[in-house]
């Protein structure tokens, strides 16, 4: 009976978090634009990239078409010239002449995390001030970069970064990961700010200034640790500088994965929280809106079907009765979880695409339950077709 109340209680816990997650999201302006496109500093973009696939072109295109005042350099980085991707860089910056977009080949390896190493080969060529990191997948919209840098205006702000969805779910498997990346992931971060200030970055862009990394020990400080997105905001703002959040949504265009590769993507980052974060990460599994549920009416069965000569008959009809009851608030908690998490999907998506994958809610979370477990239980990652350990604070080591 004490394990029924405890997982009761828990599941409660679950559901408010969640509804929580729910409010803050609704109240931030997602997609909202600025309204004065006058502030437009000269920023350059550093592209680090590594291999191609059919939706690389649009992507990239996607920065070379900014509708942005103000002067844009865009260094494309390769750790060698066989890359293929090199021949749609070639081909775009001959395409846009009048832009000032370069092809990089970064041959030096400087650090276990290779596209650090790519950052820092293409920082030593920068020519402005506001320096901007984005990752190969990411499309922009043309009006991207103004809205970007329009928190720099503020001195306070070190960092700018925003929130990304994954475009292109094509699998089954991606479907699961896009419930991770379209629903939870970006309310859960309102979460946390709605607790304390932002002490770290989000990967998909990444807009700060030459002053702010100069002042950690730029890129090289990040070099062999597997999220430097995460160090880079939190070294910055451990300098005292604010990390602010850009409403507009970017896109990751993603090859299609397998639910082999989409699990070792999913193990690799609550791996690299867990190293980063190790409290937040471990009181994570309380947010988790089904397995509680499911845990609570799984441990009232024994109790509804006690036979009547083990109890009382008013005793036994009331225990039946628990059970009842928790079965039903177990199917008003899941109900509640898919509904909110279509919505927070269909709010970053603007579409409805995903409402007949609504199956995959429950499944995620009840995989992410042993993804949380998992994370304890080895600190070795798959990245890039390379393997690694993982060790505190989220420095990597090859094996």
């Amino acid at each position: 009976m004490l394990l029924s109340l405890l997982l009761g209680l828990l599941a409660l816990l679950s559901l408010v978090i969640t509804l929580w997650q729910w409010v803050v999201a609704l109240r931030f302006p997602l997609h909202q634009r600025v309204a004065d496109k006058t502030f437009a500093p000269a920023v350059t973009l550093l592209k680090p990239l590594k291999g191609c696939d059919s939706e690389s072109e649009a992507s990239l295109r996607s920065w070379m078409t900014q509708d942005y005042a103000g002067a844009v350099q865009i260094l494309f980085g390769v750790a060698s010239s066989d890359d293929p991707v090199c021949e749609i860089v070639k081909g775009l910056v001959a395409e846009f002449p009048r832009r000032d977009a370069q092809l990089v080949v970064c041959e030096e390896s400087l650090g276990t995390n290779a596209k650090v190493s790519t950052l820092i080969q293409l920082q030593r060529l920068a020519k402005h001030d506001v320096v901007i990191v984005s990752d190969a997948d990411v499309r922009v919209p043309p009006d991207f970069l103004v809205n970007a840098v329009a928190p720099l205006k503020d001195s306070t702000v070190g960092l700018v970064n925003c929130f990304y969805r994954l475009a292109n779910p094509a699998t089954s498997a991606m479907q699961w990961e896009a419930v991770a990346i379209n629903s939870d992931f970006w309310s859960q971060v309102l979460q946390s700010a709605s607790l304390k200030p932002i002490d770290f970055a989000l990967g998909a862009v990444m807009v700060t200034r030459r002053k702010q990394l100069d002042e950690i020990g730029g890129f090289a400080s990040l070099a062999d640790f597997l999220a430097d997105d995460y160090r880079l905001g939190n070294l910055i703002a451990q300098k005292g500088h604010r990390i602010a959040l850009c409403p507009v949504v970017v896109e990751c265009w993603s090859a299609p994965m397998n639910w082999r590769e989409v699990w070792a993507h999913q193990l690799r980052w609550a791996r690299t929280i867990r190293v980063c974060q190790p409290l937040p990460y471990f009181s994570s599994i309380i947010s988790n809106a089904t397995i509680w549920p499911l845990l609570w009416s799984l441990a009232s069965v024994p109790f509804a079907t006690v036979k009547s000569s083990a109890l009382s008959e008013n005793a036994s009809e009331a225990l039946a009765q628990a059970f009842i009851c928790s079965l039903l608030a177990t199917m008003l908690c899941v109900t509640t979880r898919i509904g909110l998490a279509l919505h927070l999907q269909f709010k970053l998506n603007r579409g409805t695409g995903h409402f007949m994958w609504w199956w995959l809610v429950p499944v995620k979370d009840l995989l992410n339950a042993v993804i949380w477990a998992l994370a304890f239980f080895g600190n070795r990652v798959e990245w890039r077709g390379h393997h690694y350990r993982v060790e505190s604070g989220g420095k990597l080591v090859k094996v």
